[in-house]
């Protein structure tokens, strides 16, 4: 159980990242130049690193290391400021199945004000069976955002719900089935710097230092159901024999555990990272990277993680 919630953990503190992706960085940068909204495809490729186990089979006692991925994407925007997009995620160094998620989102965004940015999206993931990524049962996401941004330091709150289950078939025919519920609320302030024309007449360059504070719910529920053979005394195997004959056989009963962990609303993550988005023509360059502090859990380091990514907009 510790590692969900390291996992959904280290989920969360990537979270305002994620809401606000390479699409969102750009429509920002569209709206404070007052650009006109138009209806785009986007095809990107992302690179970053993810929590991942480093051997062949999943240790509850061995450290969680950060593997790189590819993440081949896809989005459509359309200039009323709904979305749709999808990811995928191929793990680097995997010692099982590299296709381990895929990601498809829909949600909308709204730019058009100068004094506000505010949106909501639903994310559905997949993800494979694969020993490398520590397991969650967090399979559906709901997350809205509002940020302010008339002020020098723009000041913004993110809402995210997941909840999910999956099951998982163990050995002599036990079935784990673990169910999850996560509710975060993430304050957020920041500061965008817009530097246009640098190389030609048609780039410009949006970074963006990020420092972010999360508190929120971790709610796991284990139910392992399995089969298991009684041994009967010898008094009631006697008393078979002596009725039925040669039945004196061990009884077969299942046995059910449950297991719960709750961690109460409580601070979960501190964060601090700068995302940078380069646009030339139709191109987009962007990198980020973030340190974060986990306020529990077992282990409460600082960690960092990579992202970048390259985009293509038709």
């Amino acid at each position: 159980m510790r590692y969900h919630i390291i996992f959904l953990l280290l989920l969360c503190a990537a979270r305002p990242a994620a809401g606000q992706s390479l699409a969102d960085l750009e429509r920002q940068l569209d709206s404070l130049l007052n650009r006109e909204a138009v209806s785009e495809v986007v095809i990107g490729l992302g690179f970053g690193n993810n929590p991942a186990y480093g051997g062949k089979s999943t240790d509850p006692f061995r450290p969680i290391t950060m593997k790189p991925f590819l993440s081949p994407n896809l989005s459509y925007n359309h200039k009323s400021g709904l979305f749709a997009s999808a990811y995928a995620y191929y793990l680097l160094n995997a010692e099982r199945k590299p296709w381990f998620e895929m990601d498809l989102s829909a949600g909308y965004d709204y730019t058009k004000n100068r004094h506000f940015l505010t949106g909501i999206s639903y994310t559905r993931y997949f993800y494979a069976d694969s020993s490398d990524i520590p397991a969650t049962p967090i399979t559906n996401e709901a997350f809205a955002y509002f940020f302010y941004r008339k002020w020098w330091l723009e000041p913004g709150l993110s809402l995210d719900l997941g909840w999910g289950k999956y099951r998982e078939k163990l050995s002599q025919g036990a079935e784990r089935t673990i169910t999850g519920s996560d509710f975060n609320i993430i304050a957020d302030v920041r500061h965008s710097f817009i530097y246009m024309d640098l190389l030609k007449a048609d780039d410009a360059i949006l970074i963006m230092p990020v420092a972010s504070f999360t508190m929120g719910t971790a709610n796991y529920y284990s139910n392992l159901k399995s089969t298991k053979y009684v041994s009967r005394s010898k008094m009631i195997e006697k008393r078979n024999n002596r009725k039925r004959g040669n039945q004196g056989r061990p009884q077969q009963e299942e046995e059910e555990i449950t297991v719960s962990d709750n961690t109460g609303f409580r601070p979960r993550a501190v964060d601090l990272g700068v995302r940078i988005s380069y646009l030339i023509g139709k191109v987009a360059v962007s990198p980020s990277y973030t340190v974060f502090k986990l306020l529990q859990g077992g282990d409460t380091g600082l960690t960092g993680y990579f992202t970048a990514s390259v985009s293509v907009t038709l």
